[in-house]
This record gives C-alpha cells, sequence and structure tokens, in this order.
C-alpha cells in the first residue's frame, strides 16, 4: 500500500520539456544511474521528505527530466556526481575498438568526442591499461547511451517468466540470445495479487507512520 505517500507517475523527458526552466521552488531528486533505471522505488527528495516513484518497466530517468504528481506537484531530476573512469584518446580507431571490447562486456558506456566513460570498474581499468590507453578517475554524473541497461535487468518478474517461456532476453549490444524450454503453456499466468505484493515491497505501508507523523 501507498497511503499518504505522494506518488510521481507521469514522465517528461528533459527534450520535451522544452528546456523551459522548472520552478525555483520545485524539489531536486538527486540520483545515481543505477536508481535512474527502477521505475518502482521509494526515495527521498532533496527537500527532505520522502515520495515514490511508479513508472513503465524500462523507464531510465535522465539529468533534467520530470517527475510529475496526481496533484501537479513536479521534481526534477538530477544526475548524481560518481566515481567514474574516463579514457581519452585522439586516436578514434583505438577509441572504437575500446568501445567495442566493454561492449563486448555489455557495459553501460557514455561516449563523448574523443573520450569514453563507465562506472568505475578495476577490472575494466586494466583491460584498458592492456590496450595501451589510460584511465582518468574522477567523479561525474553519469549518462551512458541508450540500450546499455534496463533490457538485460534479470531482476524483474517479467523477465524471469520470458525466460522460462524460451523467449529471448536482450543484451547491450543488441543481440538476442533464446533460451528454449519445451513444456507446455496452458497453465495460467494470473497473479492479481502480485502487483501490490510489489508495491508494498518496494514503498512499504505508510498508514501508520503517517498518523504517527501527524500526531
Amino acid at each position: 500500500m501507498t497511503d499518504g505517500l505522494r506518488m510521481f507517475t507521469k514522465h517528461v523527458p528533459a527534450r520535451r520539456a522544452g528546456g523551459a526552466a522548472s520552478s525555483p521552488s520545485a524539489p531536486k531528486l538527486v540520483l545515481p544511474f543505477e536508481q535512474r533505471q527502477k521505475a518502482r522505488q521509494r526515495v527521498r527528495l532533496a527537500g527532505g521528505f520522502d515520495a515514490g516513484i511508479q513508472l513503465p518497466r524500462g523507464t531510465v530517468l535522465r539529468g533534467g527530466d520530470r517527475l510529475c504528481a496526481a496533484d501537479g506537484t513536479e521534481v526534477e531530476i538530477v544526475a548524481a556526481r560518481e566515481r567514474v573512469s574516463t579514457v581519452w584518446c585522439r586516436d578514434l580507431r583505438r577509441l572504437a575498438q575500446l568501445a567495442y571490447h566493454l561492449g563486448n562486456r555489455h557495459v553501460a558506456l557514455e561516449i563523448g568526442t574523443g573520450w569514453v566513460r563507465y562506472l568505475a570498474d578495476h577490472v575494466l581499468d586494466v583491460l584498458v591499461a592492456q590496450l595501451g590507453l589510460t584511465v582518468v578517475h574522477g567523479e561525474e554524473p553519469f549518462e551512458p547511451e541508450s540500450g546499455a541497461f534496463g533490457e538485460h535487468r534479470h531482476e524483474h518478474g517479467a523477465g524471469r517468466e520470458a525466460r522460462a517461456h524460451g523467449h529471448g532476453h536482450a543484451h547491450a549490444n543488441g543481440h538476442a540470445h533464446p533460451h528454449p524450454h519445451a513444456h507446455s503453456h496452458s497453465h495460467s499466468h494470473a497473479h492479481p495479487q502480485a502487483q501490490a505484493h510489489d508495491d508494498r515491497a518496494v514503498f512499504g505501508n505508510t498508514r501508520n507512520r503517517d498518523r504517527e507523523g501527524s500526531a
């Protein structure tokens, strides 16, 4: 249940917001990339109060995007600064080779002019060094290319069900790997209570807490 918890259910990407600045009073929601991939979660806004996010599966939030609640309340997404590894290289062929090798490892990768960036990882840093390139460590907002995430997150129930029925699942490089399992599909998969249980697990039952807070 989500009683008393303000829910943000509408996503307005920055590119559709027309570049207009949000209200100065609009709360900011600072999230690392991992959390910006979660369609359902409980969060704490910069103003110090809790809220919930309930968006379609596969939604990825970007810095500058906005979330809207049913009552018109709006928040702006801010991409948190994270520990990242950036590789600069003037030789675009070598940079493309690096991107290829990282892509084969399903690494979420941000690509700029003359550089690539990934979340800091010692193993990947070693790979970069083996290719004769240099890693620069730092803290920056991380905005990787679309397609390197989301479809391959196996924790989602839909993904587990798809694999159980032999459907392929997408990887970062866009290839599908079928997992055939010969079995009957005659059994029903209707679980009317599944969504309620999922929401309770993410948001919790806030009724008692809200009453305590108003006492």
